[in-house]
C-alpha cells in the first residue's frame, strides 16, 4: 500500500532551533479524517507477520484472535493521534477574584509509548501555569497530558509539548512542567535496571526568569511528604 502519512515531526530548516516548537506540528490532530491509512485488515495482517517473524504458529488457538486484540488495542493506546489539543484548553474561567499565583496540579499520572522501541513509559506529570484573567477547568491540563502522551513519545517532547500547548492557548506569564517517569525500555530489556526515574523540566515566563520561582515549585511538588 502507498499511502502517504503526514509526518508528526517534520524536519526543520537547519538554522531552526531545536529548542523551539511549532505549534502547527503538534496543535491540531495529527490525523486528518481524509488521510490514507492502512485498513485494519492490512493492520492486522501486520501483527500476524510479527507474530511469525518471533516463531509463533499464528494458527494456533491461543493466537487466532491476537491480531484483532491487538489492534484494537493500537485504537486505544494511542488516541492521541486522533485528538486535538487546542480544543481542551480552549475553554477558560474569568470568575477568579484577581488571583495573581500561578496554579498546580500535582501527579497527574499518564502512560505513554517509547517511539524508539514502542514499549511503555510512565509515571507522573506536575503542571503548573501563572493565569493572566482567565484559568482552564484543572481536568483540561490531565486531558492534554494524556493527549500527548498516548502518542509515540519521548520524554523530553512530551516534557515540551505540554508547556508549549498550555502557552500557545492560555497565554500565561509563565509555565512549569516536571515528569518523572520508569521507561520499560531501560527497566525490562537493555540495560535492564528496574526502578530507574527519568526527570524532565520545562519551564518558561517568570519561571523560567525567575529561579526563586521554580524553586517554589519544586518545593509544592516534591512537598514535605515525599
Amino acid at each position: 500500500m502507498d499511502a502517504l502519512i503526514k509526518p508528526i515531526r517534520p524536519n526543520k530548516p537547519a538554522d531552526a532551533k531545536a529548542s523551539e516548537l511549532d505549534p502547527s506540528e503538534f496543535m491540531a490532530a495529527a490525523v486528518r479524517a481524509d488521510q490514507p491509512r492502512p485498513s485494519r485488515a492490512e493492520a492486522e495482517e501486520a501483527v500476524k507477520t510479527l507474530l511469525s517473524y518471533i516463531g509463533e504458529n499464528t494458527f494456533r488457538e491461543g493466537l487466532l484472535d491476537t491480531p484483532r486484540r491487538v489492534v484494537e488495542a493500537y485504537d486505544e493506546l494511542y488516541q492521541g493521534y486522533h485528538q486535538c489539543p487546542a480544543e481542551v484548553l480552549n475553554r477558560t474561567f474569568g470568575e477568579t477574584a484577581g488571583y495573581d499565583d500561578f496554579v498546580l496540579v500535582r501527579d497527574i499520572e499518564f502512560t505513554s509509548q517509547c517511539e524508539h522501541h514502542m514499549m511503555p513509559f510512565y509515571g507522573k506529570a506536575h503542571i503548573a501555569y501563572t493565569p493572566v484573567e482567565r484559568v482552564v477547568g484543572l481536568s483540561k491540563l490531565a486531558r492534554l497530558t494524556d493527549i500527548f502522551a498516548r502518542r509515540l513519545q519521548t520524554q523530553e517532547h512530551l516534557t515540551a509539548q505540554i508547556a508549549a500547548a498550555i502557552d500557545e492557548v492560555l497565554k500565561p506569564r509563565g509555565v512549569a512542567i516536571l515528569i518523572e517517569a520508569e521507561h520499560t525500555c531501560m527497566s525490562v530489556r537493555g540495560v535492564a535496571k528496574h526502578g530507574a526515574s527519568t526527570f524532565t523540566s520545562r519551564f518558561t515566563g517568570m519561571f523560567r526568569d525567575n529561579p526563586a520561582e521554580q524553586q517554589r515549585f519544586l518545593s509544592l511538588v516534591r512537598g514535605p511528604n515525599r
